[in-house]
């Protein structure tokens, strides 16, 4: 096959089939640029044309039973098993119970509003779909970017963790089992081969079968709840009270602090709303799903870090293995072994899930050709997502090679947050907005208020992260409760969801948006700055790319409507003459 035939199947749009074209589609790049922010997907775009270009159906294999377990499965596992040693440390001290609550409240709210969309548009697409649906192309692929971003590192991490709980089961330090390059920047320079072995492993089970791993998952998942339950049985055994004083070291600001970090274990979530397209009935199993499964990991959460924090005294807690040291220092040294068999298979779930859920959505931006068609094939013979799968596993490897978990963990939590709030809005904007039924009064109002929404929440953010004072509070809080109020008193909600919706809404998505912007503002600077170089990367290849090729797609699908509208006119207008000659 010619290297001509190669680049047009990997970029088949006009734009690209020659320099010509594409020096005219970067002269039109401003127009056509208009013309995506401006662009609305429709659902039954979503569900059915777009949905098409795979070529292979995904097969409908699971039932509430199997998405309660990827949720767990998925959420799991390296944030619990290592940050929480970490932020207890460094951080907050035993007042983590109260960060893992604060992060887990987060959390769940953001699950209201995946879980309506998953149940009203169950593509694989996830939050790229919802948000290409409500907020136009453009937004979507600003959260495409960073959805992308969020399961390469967030793979990378777990792989990395995984590595520190396998030498602590070997009776090794982590790095026995790293490589130290002397020649690399600190923090890039201890290469982890064990990290890459387990995501390739978890990457080929992911692409033979979604339901073998389903099976998997849920097995393990079992395994890694009764490891856990032991761990909160056995820990209080050797409780001490004394160790919980003092009981916030670092202050109330170290709660959010920690928060913001702990928030990466509860990530995974998501990855359970893009199997919508491969669940039996998406309007009963999705919500019992996901919010089943997150109710439980945030109670064991909060029950595990109470149990460590009372086990050893706060500034004795490792930072790598904490629960293996804790029951090693409390003279139950075979517990240790236990509780690395539990986090190793608690984190390969994680993985499992995650190589799962990032290929499907890689699928969806695919079929809008934001990204190369090629990535949305769909294998005739295991109906899985094969390339996208390929391609991400190989980016998680990549970077679990070469960096650090504490680098990872932040600008994972950097990235999934931005998007749960993008997720927030978009409902906000679906329930209260309708092309063409929506009065242009109404629309402004609605506008006026979400700004004001999402602009105090941001300047309480800030306020928190540059002041120690309270007045702003008063100031800011009244102002976000006044817009919420407003946008839920004088905006009527033009749509109710057909099947199941979140309750109290705008409360609700309005409060998911001021707690993921707060949790953002206890972020350190160097991850916005790593944040904005990404987000810098990800904008070149739109203008350069990206936007040619959906411009190019989106006009094509219009020019077929028209066709097929035009044909259908032909027609109908010749049986019109057929019957006035038999008349």
């Amino acid at each position: 096959m010619s290297k001509e035939k190669k680049a047009s199947q990997f970029l088949p749009e006009e734009s690209f089939q020659s320099w010509k074209n594409y020096s005219h589609a970067l002269s039109q790049t401003f127009p056509r640029l208009r013309n995506r922010v401006t662009a609305r997907s429709s659902e039954n775009d979503e569900l059915m044309e777009i949905k098409a270009r795979s070529g292979n159906e995904m097969k409908r294999t699971l039932n509430w039973w199997d998405l309660m377990w990827f949720g767990i499965g998925a959420v799991i596992g390296a944030g619990i098993f290592v940050l929480t040693g970490q932020e207890a440390h460094n951080a907050v001290g035993p007042g983590i119970i109260l960060s893992y609550a604060a992060a887990g409240f987060s959390a769940m709210l953001s699950v209201f509003c995946y879980t309506e969309f998953a149940v009203e548009i169950p593509v694989a697409g996830g939050s790229f779909a919802y948000l290409r649906v409500e907020l136009g192309d453009f937004m979507a692929f600003i959260g495409a970017g960073n959805i992308i971003l969020e399961y390469i590192i967030g793979g990378a991490a777990v792989a990395r963790s995984w590595t520190g709980y396998f030498a602590t089961l070997c009776n090794h330090s982590p790095n026995d089992f790293r490589i130290h390059a002397s020649s690399l920047a600190n923090n890039y320079n201890e290469l982890d081969p064990v990290a890459v072995g387990i995501l390739l492993i978890t990457g080929a089970l992911a692409v033979y079968s979604t339901r073998h791993t389903s099976t998997f998952n849920w097995v393990a998942s079992f395994v890694n709840m009764f490891v856990i339950v032991f761990v909160i049985v056995a820990g209080l055994t050797k409780a001490k009270a004394s160790n919980y004083t003092p009981f916030l070291p670092y202050g109330a600001r170290g709660i959010f602090n920690a928060a913001s970090v702990l928030f990466f274990a509860y990530l995974g979530f998501d990855a359970v709303s893009t199997m919508a397209e491969e669940t039996k009935n998406p309007g009963r199993d999705i919500p019992i799903g996901l919010l089943g499964s997150m109710t439980i990991c945030t109670i064991l959460y909060c029950l595990m870090g109470m149990t460590l924090c009372l086990m050893q005294k706060y500034t004795d807690i490792s930072d790598d293995a904490p629960f293996s040291f804790a029951f090693k220092q409390v003279g139950w040294s075979w517990a240790q072994y236990i509780v690395a068999l539990g986090a190793l298979k608690g984190m390969t779930t994680v993985l499992l899930v995650s190589n799962v859920g990032q290929a499907r959505y890689l699928t969806h931006i695919a079929r809008t050709h934001m990204i190369p068609p090629w990535f949305a094939k769909v294998n005739k013979r295991t109906r899985t997502p094969v390339n996208a799968t390929v391609v991400m596993v190989l980016a998680s490897s990549v970077i679990a090679f070469f960096s650090s978990l504490d680098i990872l963990s932040n600008l994972l939590s950097i990235s999934t947050l931005f998007i749960f709030m993008l997720v927030a809005v978009a409902l906000l904007v679906r329930r209260h907005y309708v092309p063409e039924q929506t009065t242009t009064y109404h629309r402004n109002l609605l506008t006026f208020f979400l700004l004001t929404i999402i602009g105090t929440s941001i300047a309480i953010a800030t306020y928190w992260a540059k002041s120690s004072g309270w007045v702003g509070y008063v100031v800011l809080v009244p102002i976000w409760f006044l817009a919420t109020a407003g946008l839920a008193y004088f905006v009527p909600q033009a749509r109710k969801p057909k099947l199941w919706g979140v309750p109290l809404v705008p409360w609700i998505p309005s409060l998911s948006i001021a707690t993921n912007v707060f949790l953002l503002g206890s972020i350190d600077r160097n991850s916005f700055i790593r944040f904005g170089v990404w987000t810098g990367v990800m904008l070149i290849y739109y203008f350069l790319f990206g936007l040619h090729a959906s411009y190019d797609t989106a006009h094509m699908t219009l020019d077929i409507i028209h066709k097929d509208d035009k044909q259908a006119a032909v027609k109908n207008l010749e049986e019109g003459e057929i019957g006035m000659q038999r008349m």
